[in-house]
């Protein structure tokens, strides 16, 4: 008899606690700001996809720079829509590299690691 009583009253409980909450609204969530670049492996892991959002600048800047912060690709992309751009980074010598994307005011700074795996040039890109 104990057990029932207890077992009612935590369902009662339990039940009253789902009612009770209140739902989220619409207006409540922000929505998340979409992302100016993204940064991705090209097919194959051959290098580096960028898919960088329309701006009003209407043009980016790509630069890669090695190790001793020297400049070995500049890149100005037409920004006056959504783009796609692939890097091939298979002719790069294994090491640490930094990629850059300026996009108006905002500059997105990404280091790549270049290295040879079964005698095939890959990378990864570091989390920040």
């Amino acid at each position: 008899m104990k057990t029932s009583i207890k077992l009612s009253a935590l369902f009662f409980l339990l039940t009253t606690g789902v009612f009770a909450t209140t739902a989220a609204k619409a207006a409540d969530v922000t929505p998340k700001a979409k992302e100016v670049v993204s940064f991705r492996a090209l097919d194959h892991d051959r290098g580096v996809k960028l898919t960088i959002a329309k701006s009003d600048a209407g043009r980016s800047f790509v630069r890669v720079y090695g190790k001793h912060n020297e400049l070995l690709l500049k890149d100005v992309v037409s920004t006056k829509t959504d783009v796609e751009r692939g890097y091939v980074l298979t002719e790069l010598e294994d090491g640490d590299y930094t990629m850059e994307v300026k996009t108006g005011n905002q500059v997105v700074k990404k280091n790549l690691h270049v290295y040879e795996e079964n005698d095939q040039k890959t990378f990864f890109i570091y989390q920040d």
